[in-house]
């Protein structure tokens, strides 16, 4: 029972991570769109509360419940679909990283990218929760 209790926190967790992953790199879309200082601070302001006070909470709670489930199930390392989900995931945690490089790049008014970029940037996360979800469910190798 005590796993099923873990798993479904570490979807929630996942959930709540991804559901920050795509709504911050929108926040820079409309920043980059931003011309007046009433706007350009009030990005500021819900960048940071996003991405600190949600995004990255969720990210560590996901990996503690991940890795929790891992140490109750190790079997899972033998399987070649964890292997390639534990690479997507490396892939997300760099892409985790680099919306806190371009949180300070906003934040210090250095941004030199158009709307355009982040649209398509706002689309990598999508590419892989599509490959995780169907690694998780369909298991193909």
């Amino acid at each position: 029972m005590l796993y099923l209790w873990i798993k479904a926190f570490h979807i929630i967790s996942m959930v709540c991570w991804f559901a920050g992953l795509f709504y911050l790199p929108r926040l820079y879309v409309y920043h980059a769109m931003s011309s007046d200082s009433i706007s350009i601070e009030r990005f500021k302001v819900m960048e940071r509360k996003l991405y600190r006070g949600i995004t990255t909470p969720s990210m560590i709670l996901t990996l503690i419940f991940g890795l929790w489930l891992l140490h109750m199930q190790p079997l899972l390392l033998k399987q070649g679909w964890f292997h390639a989900k534990l690479a997507l995931i490396v892939l997300l945690l760099g892409y985790h990283h680099a919306c806190g490089r371009l949180l300070k790049v906003f934040a210090n008014d250095a941004n030199t990218r158009s709307h355009t970029f982040y649209r398509f940037f706002n689309e990598f996360p999508v590419l892989l929760l599509l490959g995780i979800v169907i690694l998780v469910v369909v298991r193909p190798f």
